[in-house]
């Protein structure tokens, strides 16, 4: 097979009716820009005849791989998963909701050929529940903004589109797909994003509520650290804790003289106890800090292939 121009990467769990539709849409718009692509469907522990109906999509076009886990493990893993075995120089993500449109892949080709590395989608105007995914989304939005500087509106929308070099420096985990133009923009890649139509769900049902806005606060926090200090937690655990043991010995500094100016001071005094607890946080915040700096010194990539269970090429 000759390598194809373009990835198409889509993680499914459940979308059994929506998965022909979006790569016949898919392939349509493709064949009319003739470019040579590849579709990845990745099922992500699907409960329904979703790995079924792929297979019956790839009886009638040999541009679909399909990948199947060996169980639901989230979306990061299946991308990561998709970014591993994609052999095309320009690599696209889309939900298999039928809610990303694909006739606007062109519109992502051209703002990447404008130089940027990484395009993400923006869906303005939504389609989903306000409560349970419209403001979860727009809060953590606002603050990724805010704590980041990166100033992309949706971060976690799936419709993006990336340089090779781009997915070859990502090292998705846990839920940090959320967050992939942060984690580009931060490795100073060069990253943009347009508006998208979003289109109604017409199959199945939405997967995630307030519970997943909640995890994505924590997320975010998590998101700030590594972007901040990915390369050098040292600095992070470091200074906090020279600061913790610095006011710790200041707090001795005061207890002594305490001792030398009244001839004695009572042993169980709280300030006492206060400075060598802040002095012992002190010391095992630049340990952890010291660990972690090894522990980056030595990491390798992941290596998801364990929870592969069956690749059709």
């Amino acid at each position: 097979m000759i390598k194809p121009n373009l990835s198409i990467i889509i993680p499914a769990k459940d979308e059994e009716e929506s998965l022909d539709l979006l790569c016949d849409e898919i392939s349509t718009t493709l064949k009319n820009l003739n470019i040579s692509y590849e579709i990845i469907i990745i099922d992500d522990g699907s409960k329904d005849h979703t790995f079924e109906i792929a297979r019956k999509i790839k009886l009638k076009n040999n541009n679909i791989k399909i990948i199947q886990l060996r169980g639901n493990f989230g979306k990061s893993i299946a991308l990561q998963v998709g970014f591993d075995v994609a052999e095309g120089d320009i690599i696209f993500t889309m939900d298999a909701d039928m809610q990303d449109n694909p006739k606007e892949i062109p519109v992502f080709l051209n703002k990447i050929e404008e130089g940027y590395d990484m395009v993400s989608g923006w869906k303005k105007k939504r389609f989903d529940p306000s409560i349970t995914k419209v403001i979860p989304s727009r809060i953590i939005n606002f603050l990724t903004r805010l704590l980041t500087r990166v100033q992309i509106h949706d971060t976690n929308c799936g419709f993006k589109a990336y340089k090779r070099e781009v997915i070859q420096n990502l090292n998705l985990y846990g839920e940090l797909y959320r967050f992939i133009p942060i984690l580009a923009a931060k490795q100073n890649f060069k990253v943009t994003e347009v508006v998208v139509e979003h289109r109604v769900r017409k199959f199945g049902k939405t997967k995630f509520g307030w519970g997943r806005g909640i995890k994505g606060i924590l997320d975010l926090l998590t998101i700030v650290f590594l972007t901040g200090y990915l390369r050098r937690p040292g600095h992070f655990f470091g200074t906090l804790g020279i600061i913790s043991f610095f006011l710790g010995f200041i707090i001795g500094l005061y207890i002594t003289y305490l001792r030398l100016a009244t001839g004695s001071i009572q042993f169980r005094h709280p300030l006492l106890f206060l400075g060598m607890l802040l002095m012992i946080i002190g010391i095992q915040l630049i340990s952890t800090g010291l660990l972690a700096e090894m522990m980056v010194f030595s990491k390798g990539k992941q290596d998801y292939s364990s929870v592969i269970k069956e690749i059709l090429k």
